[in-house]
Order: C-alpha cells, then sequence, then structure tokens
C-alpha cells in the first residue's frame, strides 16, 4: 500500500492458475506416494491440486508493486451441463472471485488513486461490468463473448459486438512492443486500430429489468501482417477508461500488454519458488506456505522488472548494506568493500552474474530464472560475510 501511494494509476491485474499436487509417479519401491488431504479436481479431471486467483498490483510502467489480494480455494466436483451452469447465479459460480477481487481492489487503493482492472477472456463477465464502481475505478478487459450490442441507449436495431467494432473506420495504425512469453518471441507488431462507443446488451438468460446496458468503449487492435512463424495479433477489448483518441487507444493497449507480468507471477511461484513440490500434508498447510511464496515471488519480479525502468536508482532501501558489501566483494574478487553503494541496475546483473548470467553484448537483460538462482547464492555468500565480519 505505501508503494502504490506513490503512484497516481495502478493496475490490478487479474489472473487464475491451478497449482498441481497429483501424486508422483514411485520411483522405487519403498519410496512413499501419500494422496494430499484437500484437494481438488483441476482443468485435467484426473488431476488435483488447488485454484489460486491472484490480484497484482502494477504501476502504469510495468513494475510490479506487490499482491493485493489472492484467492485460494478447492474446486468441487463438477455437476450438470452447460446450460445448468449458466443459469445459476453469478454468486454460485467460481466466477464471483473476480467480482470480489474488484471489490478488495476499491477497497484498499486509496480514492485518489485511479485502478485499473485489467483482466483476459476469463474476466468477460457482464455482472463484472455491471458492478458499481468509485470514482477513479475503471476496467480493462479482452472481449471473448460476441455480446449484443447497440450504438446508443436509445438504438433499437442490436448488432454483434464483433460486427458492431468492424463497421467503423480504421483509427490509425501503431507499432506496439511486445513482450516475450511461452508463446511468442519478444518482437515489435504493427497494429491497425478501430475504436467504437457502444452500449452493451444484458445476456438473455439474466433476470429481465435488473440489468441496464452498459456503455464502453471498444478498441480493436489487429496485427495484418505477422512475422513468420508467429501468430498474428488481435485484441478485442472493453473498458471504462476514456478513448478518444489514437494516444489514449495506444495506452490502454500498452496496460493491456502489461498483463504478462501476473503469468510472470505464476510461472515464478511454480518455476523459481517450485511450490508444486512442496511435501506438505494437506491443502491448509500449502496455503500459508503460498502466503510466503507469494512475498517472494513478488519481490523477485520487481527486482526484475525496476533494474529495467531505474537501472540508476541506488541499491539503498532494496538490499540491506551486507548483501551489496558482501555482492560488491565476491563479484569483484576483494575484500574490501565500496564506500558507495552500486546502483540497483549493477546489483542485479551482479546477482544474475551469480546465477550463471553472461552478461555478452547480445544478451539482454538478465531474465528471472538466473536472478532467482543469483539469489540463492548470494544468499549463502551473505550469511558466510556477516560471519566472518563478526
Amino acid at each position: 500500500m505505501e508503494r502504490i501511494r506513490d503512484h497516481d494509476t495502478i493496475l490490478a491485474i487479474q489472473d487464475t492458475t491451478e497449482l498441481d499436487f497429483s501424486p508422483k509417479p514411485v520411483r522405487h519401491a519403498r519410496s512413499e506416494n501419500p494422496r494430499r488431504q484437500g484437494m481438488g479436481p483441476l482443468s485435467n479431471p484426473k488431476a488435483r491440486g488447488l485454484k489460486v486467483h491472484t490480484v497484482l498490483a502494477a504501476s502504469a510502467q510495468g513494475v510490479p508493486l506487490g499482491v493485493l489480494d489472492q484467492k485460494v480455494w478447492v474446486r468441487e466436483v463438477k455437476q450438470g451441463g452447460n446450460k445448468e451452469k449458466r443459469r445459476r447465479l453469478v454468486s454460485e459460480k467460481e466466477s464471483q472471485r473476480w467480482l470480489d477481487c474488484l471489490s478488495v481492489s476499491q477497497r484498499l487503493v486509496p480514492n485518489e488513486t485511479r485502478v485499473i482492472t485489467v483482466g483476459d477472456r476469463e474476466a468477460d463477465i457482464y455482472q463484472l461490468f455491471a458492478m458499481p464502481r468509485r470514482p477513479e475505478s475503471e476496467f480493462l478487459i479482452r472481449a471473448a463473448k460476441n455480446r449484443y450490442t447497440k450504438s446508443n441507449v436509445f438504438d433499437e436495431s442490436v448488432i454483434p459486438l464483433f460486427e458492431a467494432i468492424r463497421q467503423t473506420a480504421v483509427l490509425g495504425e501503431i507499432n506496439l512492443e511486445l513482450q516475450r512469453t511461452s508463446r511468442r518471441k519478444a518482437r515489435s507488431a504493427s497494429l491497425s486500430v478501430w475504436v467504437k462507443t457502444l452500449w452493451l446488451q444484458p445476456p438473455a438468460y439474466l433476470e429481465s429489468g435488473k440489468f441496464e446496458p452498459i456503455e464502453v468503449n471498444v478498441i480493436l487492435a489487429t496485427e495484418e501482417y505477422p512475422s513468420v512463424g508467429e501468430k498474428a495479433i488481435c485484441w478485442l477489448l472493453l473498458t471504462t477508461l476514456p478513448v478518444t483518441s489514437l494516444e489514449s487507444a495506444v495506452q490502454c493497449l500498452e496496460w493491456y500488454s502489461y498483463r504478462w507480468l501476473i503469468e510472470r507471477y505464476h510461472y515464478c511461484l511454480k518455476s523459481g519458488c517450485r511450490i508444486e513440490e512442496l511435501q506438505l500434508e494437506n491443502g491448509e498447510k500449502i496455503k500459508r506456505a503460498l502466503a510466503t511464496y507469494a512475498i517472494v515471488t513478488w519481490r523477485l519480479l520487481w527486482l526484475t522488472y525496476e533494474a529495467r525502468q531505474n537501472p540508476e536508482r541506488t541499491v539503498d532501501g532494496v538490499l540491506e548494506p551486507y548483501e551489496w558489501q558482501a555482492l560488491y566483494c565476491r563479484i569483484h574478487k576483494t575484500n574490501i568493500p565500496s564506500s558507495e553503494a552500486p546502483t540497483l541496475g549493477e546489483c542485479v546483473r551482479w546477482i544474475a552474474k551469480l546465477g550463471g548470467f553472461l552478461g555478452r553484448k547480445g544478451d539482454g537483460d538478465p531474465g528471472i530464472k538466473t536472478l532467482w538462482r543469483g539469489l540463492k547464492q548470494l544468499h549463502d555468500i551473505t550469511q558466510m560475510w556477516l560471519l566472518l565480519r563478526e
């Protein structure tokens, strides 16, 4: 909350992941393979584990600021078909987590700070759009459903969303820098942009008269000529933010591109902290471990992205003096530390070097894996430094 207060705008990025604690194959005859208690089905019906929904706060420049909220639950065995599920109240579905987390974000973030809820297509929930929002609370969500829309609230005719946005003229073309993901390389994408204000109509299955049409700004960005071997970008975004120009549309697209941060967060939780390899016996103990790992994972992400945004800031307040002193001496092979604190950018590259980062001209910025390995080494080096300094 202290970090958030330093910003006029923050992104509250929501997403869900799964922690798979299915019994592992027994490698040795004497090995035990107990079935943990307090687990439920996952996307794979044969797997067992926990569902985790996280709200990660990030600055408008894409630096993770911390975890605003995190919900952990055990999924029940599915009953009934999709038609029966659709008719249930949203409060009876897992979808309710998106609404609950929006309430938490609005309650925790100071009223003078603009909070933008960012979500992927799973967040395309009409009841989420219809929720009461305090001033300076906005949403930026990728559309999944081809909802019925109107050009204005008094219009008699309705038209599907995907068709309605295509009926307007192209606003312009932009170049957007895309971060590397598990499905694509980091690259620059040339996007054609459409913008239109539409009114979303309530779905037919909702109680008539209880929900009103909702005014949203719609942004469509498509990549007409993707790089060879790359899948074309096609984002259809729904937002309550004002979109009156190409520049404001670009800002929304850039903020949506930061949604990838929460996927990196969940990746670190599993790959770096290796939470799915914990040998705890039941779900409640794993939840308590997750509370600690949530902080460790955020700090790793924050170091990575803060060093890229502000490499020249001093490392004071990020590392303890004895930590950067031990790091400085290990890297420079000396027992006399620097009299002045180094920069954050220098320290992060030194930590990454401990983790195997070579720092060659074409290597770019260090990644999360090498930083994770380097931080583990730095911890051991620091403990020895303190022992010897005593």
